[in-house]
């Protein structure tokens, strides 16, 4: 059957529909502000710190807040589809991400900056899934192989270009231009969408909003991370200002999940998804590897900016390899998966990360920068194995029914484990800092070397939920087939 697929999937290709394309084509547009805007940020963190005299605890707020306010954002994405229509919440979107992104330009102080941040984040968080959504509700189901690799192609690039264009906009113009070039590349979007997406009609069966779901299921992760950033300001976990936000944020997820087992409505997370060993195990590694990818991003740029003494141009450049790692894997993962399963690829893909995170465990000043640039190659290979074969394990063994909810719920998981990253990485570093009186040069070098320690530990740490990934199976559906069964 998969050869089948495989084969009129082919003969679709050649005949692709005009209008799909033009719409895919204009999607993957809108997608490539918030996607740059992302990676361009985490260079420029030590600028932004320094101008606003912030500590690393404070300014990964800056990354953690937008990643955060995406994850919220993204339950609600199904709801305003099915209320408002695609075209309209993408349009929305886009001008959510506009608006934070003018305010975000102007901001005064460090508060002002999160708090803007993280209304671009909103707008992210509804702008990814509509996209999704939107193609699979206009291809029909059809084609769908040929439009993820257009759809995914920014996403490819991002972790290339967006480093490297950050470093460019920092050096020469200053960071608040990262947030200035947002505004001609929205506003194209906005324009293009008006022109060429069809309307789309809401669905006239309304699906109730879990507003409940979301008041607990939010404060419940803002709470949780707050908790951890606390610690590198008050010493550890015996102190009130962390004891309280994480007891705290313990007891309203509690609280959630027995009102998501128990409620009559579409829970915003749908916990019976978790009954499955294969669904739990993907969910555990999605988290997993949100921590390993944004935690990452958010210590190499500081290592090179603080340990190598590089300016933020060149900080930008010496991440290219990783970026270029991740495109060399990343590409093949889908047929890889489809014929041997996501087992043994994340369990090799890990080991690999884990290989090329090691050498900044031991990195000075004056470690050969080749050596470290062969070492984020290896790194990008390894993170670029991870996420697809991830994506598509997530849907094997589930109904065309559980298929939205496995889509919110990953998404979810995943971008929450990249606030998590960012926040336990910085809150490490932070820490380290504190506990030296004397900041000479050795003790930043220890204290990087430390903080990618830990990021090894989280990564082999992710093997052993790997073990619990269903063994592949011939009589698997693929994730193909799931979408198409999903879209029909």
């Amino acid at each position: 059957m998969a050869e089948n697929i495989a084969n009129d999937s082919g003969q679709r290709k050649e005949t692709l529909d005009p209008m799909m394309l033009k719409v895919s084509i204009i999607l993957v547009f809108g997608s490539l502000a918030p996607l740059l805007d992302s990676t361009m940020v985490n260079v420029a963190i030590k600028t932004i710190a320094s101008e606003f005299n912030s500590t690393v605890s404070v300014i990964q707020w800056v990354i953690t807040g937008y990643v955060l306010a995406m994850a919220i954002a993204v339950p609600v994405s199904g709801w305003a589809i099915n209320r408002f229509g695609g075209k309209r919440l993408y349009e929305f979107s886009l001008i959510l991400f506009f608006i934070g992104s003018v305010l975000s330009s102007l901001s005064w102080n460090i508060g002002t900056l999160i708090g803007f941040r993280l209304l671009q984040g909103i707008g992210a968080g509804l702008l990814m899934p509509t996209m999704t959504n939107m193609l699979v509700q206009i291809s029909g189901g059809r084609n769908i192989g040929h439009m993820a690799s257009i759809v995914s192609l920014p996403m490819l690039l991002a972790p290339i270009l967006g480093p490297v264009l950050g470093g460019i906009i920092v050096n020469s113009l200053g960071w608040r231009w990262i947030f200035y070039v947002n505004i001609p590349v929205t506003v194209i979007a906005l324009l293009l969408a008006f022109w060429g997406i069809p309307e789309g009609s809401p669905t006239e069966e309304k699906q109730p909003l879990d507003i409940i779901g979301i008041l607990l299921l939010s404060p419940a992760f803002a709470l949780l991370i707050y908790g951890i950033a606390q610690i590198a300001s008050h010493g550890g976990l015996n102190s009130t200002a962390v004891f309280i936000p994480t007891v705290a944020g313990l007891l309203v997820m509690a609280a959630f999940i027995l009102y998501a087992l128990n409620t009559k409505i579409s829970p915003v997370l749908d916990l019976h998804l978790f009954q499955s060993r294969n669904f739990t195990a993907t969910s555990v590694l999605l988290f997993m590897s949100g921590i390993i990818t944004n935690g990452g991003m958010l210590l190499l740029p500081l290592f090179y900016q603080q340990v190598r003494g590089e300016n933020v141009l060149y900080a930008g450049l010496m991440l290219i390899p990783q970026g270029v790692g991740m495109l060399l894997t990343r590409t093949q993962m889908g047929k890889l998966t489809d014929r041997i399963g996501a087992r043994p690829i994340v369990m090799v893909s890990l080991i690999i990360t884990a290989v090329g995170t090691l050498p900044f465990a031991f990195a000075d000043s004056g470690t050969n920068a080749i050596l470290l640039g062969a070492a984020l190659l290896i790194r990008g290979a390894g993170l670029g194995g991870v996420f697809i074969p991830l994506m598509v394990s997530a849907y094997v063994g589930l109904s065309s029914e559980q298929i939205p909810h496995a889509s919110i719920a990953t998404r979810i998981l995943q971008t929450i484990g990249g606030a998590f990253g960012s926040a336990v990485l910085a809150t490490i570093v932070e820490h380290q800092l504190a506990g030296h009186s004397a900041l000479g040069m050795q003790n930043v070098v220890s204290v990087y070397n430390v903080a990618f320690w830990w990021s090894v530990g989280f990564t082999i740490l992710s093997v052993i939920p790997t073990l619990f990934l269903t063994v592949y199976k011939k009589s698997e559906p693929t994730l193909l087939e799931n979408l198409q069964a999903d879209g029909k």
